[in-house]
């Protein structure tokens, strides 16, 4: 990827991005925005994580993408998924759709395809509660 100082200038990117060394997020929706979004929160728990003296929580990332994607919601086009793990709750994921709303979940889908996806995970898991073991 090629960048141009805060623009992407190359419409091709890695839509999992690593914040932190055990947080990543998988971004939806405007390149250009969410790398920025990205950055930003990946500057932030680095400061976060020299003051604490440890690593940050998950959870903790998740509020850093909330704030900004709800702070600018009317300027950015950028769905989030944050998952990861820490000492405190272990594996966690968190969804922040566009508008900047934040659910933690036991798992997430999220993208272009993600309807036709989870509709067919959606049929998988309900059918999987008929089957006899």
């Amino acid at each position: 990827m090629h960048d141009a100082g805060v623009y992407i200038a190359n419409r091709v990117s890695d839509k999992l991005t690593a914040v932190h060394d055990r947080i990543y997020v998988c971004r939806s929706g405007s390149a250009a925005d969410t790398q920025a979004i990205a950055d930003n929160v990946r500057y932030g728990l680095d400061i976060h994580s020299i003051e604490l003296g440890e690593p940050p929580m998950v959870l903790a990332a998740a509020k850093l993408f909330r704030r900004l994607c709800y702070q600018y919601k009317n300027q950015l086009m950028a769905g989030v998924i944050v998952a990861g793990w820490d000492a405190v709750n272990g594996g966690s994921v968190y969804t922040i759709p566009l508008g900047g709303t934040l659910v933690k979940q036991p798992f997430s889908i999220g993208g272009t395809r993600s309807l036709s996806l989870s509709l067919s995970l959606s049929l998988s898991l309900s059918l999987s509660r008929f089957v006899v073991k």
